[in-house]
């Protein structure tokens, strides 16, 4: 496993640089967590090297912060780091800081925390984290030996962070970075910016929310005719972890083979010769000009009012863009449907629109969604 220097509290500690992201487990026919199948994955991760864990108040529900309490009681908490993030949107008082801070040690069964991050901030809360003493807070908590670490993620446009990352003597920033984002939200120059203050980064969205695992087959040629063992996930993984100040790589894993895969790549890594640099340019301008919608399947858009399935439309809309499958598309078209959640479902209210970290324009992407299928005869 790779693992790369990091300070937390002030004492160089090494972390894997692939960290386990618990917002993505996989679930049964009923929404809930897989607990079987999910404890195997962070178990074989943990034990073949991953020792971080990040995961968040609301994933799945609010029940993601209890699975990784039953995965990780027995284990010895000098033997991981774990993160945790403040849904700063719950936070309307000091008191409401509090009590969710505490009742997040709680649930993870933790009585502090390596890494925690104010969550999905943007232009709109930086008067808000004022409003509340919100820094002074954490400081508060990190002196009572409950944060050792304290941070952010992002999900905004670059003069935004720049904001951000002044604001504070930030011990760590994660952001949003891969092959296909270097122009998007902070883009690359957010990750220069971090690296020239020495503010340690942190990944999210690696793989774009999977949507660089799979291409159409002119896109996937391209890679394995590159190599023919490596997966496709890999070159991803590997783009980013070709930058030397990036010290964790988030994978949301859904099943056991990601994870080996996952594996694989991180023992042994590899940065991108200049080679393959110049290759993933290649790639990156031509799948350009096959993406529709840069939804990453976050699901923060979600639930719409009027009951759309907003990231399963937009995957339909990019998965056909790239892969033509008439049939996938026919039969998850008709799915939707059926539940009243196809995008002609969508009345343009609007309140999606201010909910997106891709800052996507949603209801007219619904429509374009909709002129496609027409136009390719599949509606």
């Amino acid at each position: 496993m790779e693992y790369r220097a990091i300070k937390v509290q002030n004492k160089e500690e090494n972390v894997s640089l692939l960290g386990f992201g618990c917002m993505r487990f996989p679930t049964l026919e009923n929404g809930e967590i897989d607990k079987v199948q999910s404890k195997e994955m962070m178990l074989h991760a943990l034990e073949n090297g991953v020792n971080y864990i990040d995961t968040a108040y609301p994933y799945h529900g609010g029940k993601s912060e209890l699975f990784v309490r039953e995965v990780i009681q027995d284990l010895d908490r000098d033997s991981f780091f774990l993160a945790d993030k403040l849904p700063i949107w719950d936070c309307k008082t000091k008191d409401d800081v509090d009590r969710i801070f505490h009742e997040q040690l709680d649930k993870c069964g933790v009585t502090y925390f390596d890494f925690y991050l104010i969550h999905a901030v943007n232009k709109g809360r930086i008067q808000q984290i004022k409003d509340l003493d919100l820094l002074n807070t954490l400081e508060k908590y990190r002196d009572e030996g409950k944060i050792r670490n304290i941070g952010f993620s992002f999900h905004d446009d670059l003069e935004t962070f720049k904001k951000w990352v002044d604001l504070y003597d930030w011990d760590f920033v994660q952001i949003q970075l891969n092959y296909m984002d270097i122009n998007h939200q902070q883009g690359m120059e957010g990750y220069d910016i971090l690296t020239e203050k020495g503010i340690p980064v942190i990944i999210m969205e690696p793989v774009k929310g999977g949507s660089l695992v799979r291409f159409n087959p002119v896109i996937e040629t391209q890679f394995k005719e590159r190599d023919k063992d490596a997966s496709i996930a890999s070159w991803a993984f590997r783009w980013v972890g070709s930058l030397p100040n990036v010290k964790v790589i988030l994978s949301g894993m859904s099943n056991l083979e990601q994870v080996q895969d996952n594996l694989n790549t991180f023992t042994n890594f590899k940065p991108l010769s200049e080679e393959e640099q110049s290759f993933m340019a290649h790639i990156r301008e031509d799948i350009l000009h096959l993406s529709k919608v840069d939804c990453t399947s976050c699901n923060y858009c979600m639930p719409c009012p009027h009951g759309v399935d907003i990231p399963g439309n937009f995957r339909i809309f990019n998965h056909h863009s790239m892969y033509k499958n008439d049939g996938y598309v026919h039969w998850r078209v008709g799915e939707l449907t059926k539940k009243d959640a196809f995008a002609d479902q969508c009345i343009n209210c609007g309140e999606c629109i201010e909910k997106c970290p891709q800052h996507i324009d949603i209801p007219t992407d619904l429509e374009r969604f909709q002129d496609y299928l027409k136009e390719n005869g599949l509606k």
